[in-house]
């Protein structure tokens, strides 16, 4: 028995609306249907698979039964290093990020074949971005 796929990444948020905005407005996720949990959050879609999960890290007990502890996303987020998608239009998702102002790092892999974008989500999560030429 083997696992076939990645389903979703949890992100626990301290900024739940702002982290939701940014996956929508920049990254280009849909905010989604979402089991009524008693917790708040979000489920992001891409091509009706919810790939993100946003949890409010203000739970209080029910889901995760303790306190939420928020660490400092100056500090990172463990072993977690990033999440990555396939992108399409890299001068268009460059040009979206420049002129909102967020801050975003490229690189174009040896070879050619390969553009990328990184940039930090609001909760330090790093974001990769690839595309493929």
């Amino acid at each position: 028995m083997t696992v076939k796929a990645l389903e979703h990444v949890t992100i626990r948020c301290g900024q739940l609306q702002r982290t939701r905005d940014f996956y929508c407005q920049m990254i280009g996720l849909t905010d989604g249907e979402r089991p009524a949990f008693p917790f708040r959050g979000h489920w992001l879609y891409v091509g009706g698979v919810p790939v993100i999960h946003l949890v409010e890290a203000a739970d209080h007990g029910g889901a995760w039964g303790r306190e939420a502890e928020m660490p400092d996303p100056a500090e990172g987020t463990g072993a977690f290093d990033h999440v990555a998608f396939h992108g399409e239009d890299f001068e268009a998702m460059r040009a979206r990020l420049a002129a909102a102002g967020v801050n975003f790092r490229e690189r174009i892999v040896p070879g050619g074949r390969l553009k990328q974008l990184f940039v930090p989500d609001p909760e330090g999560v790093l974001v990769e971005i690839n595309f493929r030429t």
